[in-house]
Formats: structure tokens, sequence, C-alpha cells
């Protein structure tokens, strides 16, 4: 992981389960070299995790504001943490 590396946890509110919202995640933040996860909540929220370059991360931070066309997105909470070194981007 490079040396510049940073890492956001975004949890996102509203209509986004059933709607694409973490695969189109996986999608993106795989053509932008990102590393994370992302998972359905049980209080109906998408919870993920982005580690990358800071401009790469910030380009799924904010396509997680919008999410996929069929999403309806109410609110989105991001805080930042240490990086892990994670090596893909998985759903779980």
């Amino acid at each position: 992981m490079a040396d510049d590396a940073i890492r956001r946890r975004v949890t996102v509110q509203g209509r986004v389960q059933g709607v694409f919202f973490r695969d189109s995640l996986r999608q993106r933040a795989r053509s932008h070299n990102v590393t994370g996860w992302a998972c359905n909540r049980s209080d109906g929220a998408v919870e993920a995790v982005f580690e990358g370059r800071p401009e790469d991360v910030e380009r799924l931070v904010e396509f997680a504001r919008a999410g996929p066309r069929q999403a309806e997105v109410e609110n989105v909470e991001v805080s930042e943490e240490q990086p892990e070194g994670l090596t893909d981007f998985e759903i779980r």
C-alpha cells in the first residue's frame, strides 16, 4: 500500500439495500484501485470501508453520497481510520 494511503468508513442511510449499492461500490473501487469492503447492516444502512490514495478514496465517498440510480440516499456519515493494508474490495 502506498505511504499516502488513507482509510474512510462510510455509513449510508436511505433506500440503499436491494438496489445494487454494494456491487456498484465494488465495481468503482476496483476501477480506481481502492480496497475495502461493503456490507448491509440490520438497520437498513450500507456500511463500507475504502482504502487507497486520497483522491481515489474521495471519489468513492462522493459516489456513496449519491449511490446508483435506484438508490435514495438520505444521510452519509464519514469517519477517518488508520489504513490496515487491505488487498481487495469485497462484499460482506
